[in-house]
């Protein structure tokens, strides 16, 4: 009777799955975890060039001028001037993305600043926004080749015209986004506790944009990148010798039937730099995305 009477046991809830961190999901994905891969290598090859890189990139020796690849001692051959296309890949690399990440970061600083004033302030939102329309409606080409005819060719020419080119589109990204969070409750209430401006920006409404600021800033990477060595190849950027991937794609240009590898590798080496920043920023997307995350 006693037995009957007894309180049955309930089975302790379950604990409810853990979900995976954004890293987890981002290499859940073959082609995100190839490209991360592929990004790391290029930044780490870039960074260590002066350890990897066999000669001096300005080296030339005119008796193995145009080696094919596979030649002893050049792997990938050489160029026109005998200068080893290993060394000048590597150092080209580097010169480019470090043109790249110069352009996103100022660029995409001064955006962020006046997507967050935009969004915030309504009274000059309207201002701001007009003046981001137009300078959309120049082409990073043409910034370039103002910017050349004012302070001549050269790499910081082309970083100020890729920064130019970036500022209203991340000025939009960062002012939709902002607009988002700064309709939720939290944010009223902040306002109401006598925070101020300059506070209730950066700790609650950057924090919940960084996301979308960060997607954006890896795809415009790789556009950046390909609009920097276009420039390079139109001569407006890196001048000769300076190793450069778009640079030594137009010094190639010229040996296309007889010597095509000269071109042909450092094309080769932008398409993987681009590829691989715009897979991965698709996959952020992707792995940042709340309504992906269940």
């Amino acid at each position: 009777m006693s037995a009957a009477l007894e309180t049955p046991t309930l089975p302790a809830e379950a604990a409810p799955p853990k979900r995976p961190g954004t890293l987890a999901r981002l290499l859940r994905e073959p082609a995100a975890a190839i490209s991360l891969l592929l990004v790391l290598l290029m930044i780490g090859a870039a960074a260590l060039a002066p350890v990897l890189a066999p000669t001096d990139p300005y080296d030339n020796d005119l008796a193995v001028a145009m080696q094919a690849p596979g030649s002893p001692g050049l792997p990938l051959g050489a160029d026109a001037q005998g200068r080893n296309l290993v060394t000048r890949l590597l150092y080209g690399l580097r010169i480019t993305l470090l043109m790249g990440l110069a352009s996103v970061l100022l660029g995409g600083g001064i955006g962020a600043l006046l997507g967050f004033t935009a969004a915030f302030y309504r009274r000059v939102d309207g201002l701001i926004m007009r003046l981001m329309d137009v300078m959309l409606s120049f082409p990073a080409i043409l910034f370039g080749l103002a910017l050349a005819a004012i302070f001549g060719p050269g790499i910081p020419a082309v970083v100020l015209a890729l920064s130019v080119a970036t500022v209203p589109l991340m000025a939009r990204i960062v002012r939709g986004s902002a607009l988002a969070v700064m309709g939720l409750d939290y944010i009223e209430a902040a306002r109401a506790t006598g925070m101020s401006d300059a506070r209730i920006i950066l700790r609650h409404v950057a924090p919940n944009c960084l996301s979308s600021i960060f997607v954006f800033a890896t795809l415009r990477f790789g556009q950046v990148i390909l609009l920097g060595s276009a420039l390079s190849f139109l001569g407006l950027g890196a001048q000769p010798p300076t190793p450069e991937l778009g640079a030594m794609a137009s010094d190639g240009r010229n040996f296309l039937f007889f010597a095509p590898h000269i071109a042909v590798i450092p094309c080769v080496a932008i398409f993987a730099v681009v590829l691989a920043f715009n897979v991965l920023g698709d996959a952020l997307r992707d792995a940042l995305d709340p309504r992906l995350r269940a």
